[in-house]
């Protein structure tokens, strides 16, 4: 199969990415390749049932095609090629939540090098409902097939936005988003109001919130540790913070202190 450098096709790997493409139907799958073995599960067959409906043409091959062209080295036995995502700028994102009369919940990730966690921070952000993900251009991955494989699909829901994190963080102020940032010497999270706009700002998996991007933010925020624990991993703490937004959105309850305006 045709890697995503050479065609410009994304390549897909693993039984619920593509899955979750088919369902979702955000972009066209052209061709999905499937081990000769594989049982027909219920995953499986969906997704034969739903090529059948979309008209994707299915190729049943040995796994060792599908072991020699995989990118992640874990692809379950099904493989598939698919245009591009949609891409977007932050503000027309922003531009497109309003006209739903939806508030901006957001989140930036600065120098991500680690695909599984950018995976693993989308995944977290589709569970919570979060409308975007924004990286640097030039620091960090973009949606590769590993990214994608750990995200689970994720990337069909949630807009990957790549974006210098100052333009983007100017366009959220203009837009009224309340910047709340992640680092270990911050306000608990709990104490702090994250209902309506928010854009939280998570930083590079070495160095933490760097204090360029500190100086942008309204509120830094941090998850209290135990244990002489010093931090946690990058994608846990987006999605401690991401559902803790959740929380207080659905009017939870946390010592003694209810969400805020």
């Amino acid at each position: 199969m045709a890697r995503t450098r050479r065609d410009g096709l994304d390549q897909l790997e693993g039984r619920n990415v593509v899955l979750e493409a088919l369902r979702r139907q955000q972009r066209a799958v052209v061709r999905v390749r499937l081990d000769e073995r594989a049982r027909p599960d219920g995953k499986v067959g969906e997704i034969l049932s739903r090529c059948k409906a979309l008209d994707v043409p299915v190729e049943r091959v040995p796994r060792h095609q599908l072991d020699r062209h995989s990118d992640t080295g874990v692809h379950n036995g099904v493989m598939a090629l698919a245009e591009p995502l949609p891409s977007y700028t932050v503000q027309q994102l922003i531009d497109e939540l309003f006209e739903r009369g939806e508030l901006p919940f957001l989140a930036l990730v600065d120098e991500v090098q680690y695909e599984h966690n950018l995976g693993a921070v989308m995944r977290s952000a589709m569970g919570a409902g979060v409308h975007g993900v924004i990286v640097p251009v030039r620091r960090g991955k973009g949606l590769s097939p590993v990214v994608q494989r750990v995200a689970m699909g994720a990337g069909e829901v949630v807009p990957l936005v790549r974006e210098g994190l100052s333009s983007a963080l100017a366009t959220l102020r203009r837009a009224g988003v309340r910047i709340v940032g992640a680092d270990m010497d911050g306000t608990p999270v709990w104490d702090l109001p994250l209902t309506g706009a928010v854009a939280f700002v998570i930083g590079g998996e070495d160095k933490g919130l760097s204090p360029t991007l500190r100086k942008r933010c309204d509120a830094v925020a941090a998850i209290p540790l135990e244990g002489e624990l010093d931090s946690l991993n990058l994608s846990v703490t987006a999605a401690l913070m991401f559902f803790e937004k959740v929380r207080q959105e659905r009017g939870g309850v946390l010592s003694g202190q209810g969400s805020r305006d």
